[in-house]
């Protein structure tokens, strides 16, 4: 594989975003597919709600208040789980009892990059996991400690940090940023900072856009591909 065929795929998620899972599972497919292409992944932060409290809130009263009816609720939950099913997500909504901030989730992500592509990659998928399938609070310090141990990362120096502000500000300048670039949504996908693809498309768009930035990439036109 030419070094020159190579593309970074930066993913703006929040890990509290069933369709950003569903994007994880299908970004995935897509980088299999796309075998020719050597792709780096990185992941940025965006909260759906920054205005939910470090503690977090009750989910069940949290989506009331945003939906105004259980039926509504189901019906969401109703569309999602077969989507998820597909990509090989068993969601157990019922099973998730706090609706968290996910700063602290997003800091532990950015440390997680400082640690390497396949740590940060690990953590996420984990921390989706614990969230949609195991009903996990992203807002419970211990929580978020178990889940650096398991993707690789010094667990002592996440405890440590954790109650700090450590990187706080950066974070929050992340997430504002891509408020500016537009992102209003998620997940996106950003293709070597040229090209967007918005939501958790199927594997074969993805696909496609990976190759096709590649192409325009290796060609010296990328450029135009906007």
């Amino acid at each position: 594989m030419s070094a020159d065929n190579s593309i970074t795929v930066d993913v703006v998620s929040d890990v509290v975003c069933p369709w950003c899972f569903i994007g994880q599972k299908r970004l995935d497919k897509a980088v299999a597919a796309a075998s020719d292409v050597e792709v780096h992944i990185r992941w940025r932060p965006f909260q759906l709600d920054p205005t939910i409290p470090p503690e977090g809130k009750d989910r069940r009263e949290y989506m009331m208040a945003k939906f105004g009816s259980e039926q509504r609720i189901r019906d969401i939950h109703a569309r999602i789980e077969p989507l998820g099913e597909a990509e090989g997500i068993s969601f157990a909504f019922d099973a998730i009892k706090i609706a968290p901030n996910t700063l602290d989730a997003h800091r532990l992500i950015r440390w997680a990059g400082a640690a390497g592509e396949a740590v940060q990659n690990r953590l996420v998928r984990r921390l989706f996991q614990l969230n949609f399938e195991e009903g996990a609070n992203l807002g419970d310090h211990a929580v978020l400690i178990g889940a650096a141990r398991e993707a690789g990362m010094d667990a002592s120096v996440v405890e440590t940090l954790l109650p700090t502000d450590a990187d706080v500000d950066a974070v929050r300048t992340e997430i504002a940023t891509a408020s500016r670039m537009g992102i209003t949504g998620v997940p996106c996908f950003l293709l070597e900072d040229k090209y967007a693809v918005m939501g958790a498309q199927d594997a074969g768009t993805l696909t496609d856009a990976i190759r096709q930035v590649a192409a325009a990439k290796v060609r010296g036109e990328l450029e135009k591909v906007d």
